[in-house]
C-alpha cells in the first residue's frame, strides 16, 4: 500500500465547524468510495511542540497505488466534481506521496 498525504489550511471565510460538516457529509464518504482508496483519515492539528503549525489539516489516503489513483480516480467526473467544490474551501495545499519503510 502507498499513502498520499495532503497538508492544507482552510480558505479565508471557511470555519472549522462548517468544514467538519462538509467532510462528514460529503468529502469523507466520497473519497472512501473511490476505487483505489482503501482508507481515508482527516486530522486537525491542534498542537505543535515548536508552537508553529504550518498546516492545520492533514488528510491521509491509503491507496492501492498512487499511480493508479492518478490514472483511475482523478480523471473521473466524481473526483473532478469533488475538486471543484473542495479547492475553494482550502489554501496552501501541499500533496506528498510515500511508501511504508517500517
Amino acid at each position: 500500500m502507498e499513502k498520499q498525504i495532503i497538508l492544507y489550511n482552510l480558505a479565508e471565510g471557511m470555519t472549522d465547524e462548517k468544514y467538519k460538516e462538509y467532510v462528514l457529509d460529503d468529502k469523507g464518504p466520497l473519497i472512501e468510495s473511490l476505487s483505489t482508496v482503501n482508507k481515508y483519515e482527516l486530522w486537525k492539528i491542534v498542537h505543535a511542540k515548536s508552537g508553529i503549525i504550518p498546516y492545520n489539516y492533514v488528510g491521509i489516503m491509503e491507496v492501492s497505488s498512487v499511480d493508479q489513483f492518478g490514472l483511475k480516480d482523478v480523471p473521473t467526473a466524481k473526483f473532478q466534481g469533488f475538486e471543484k467544490k473542495w479547492l475553494p474551501m482550502v489554501s496552501d495545499v501541499h500533496i506528498l506521496s510515500g511508501i511504508k519503510i517500517y
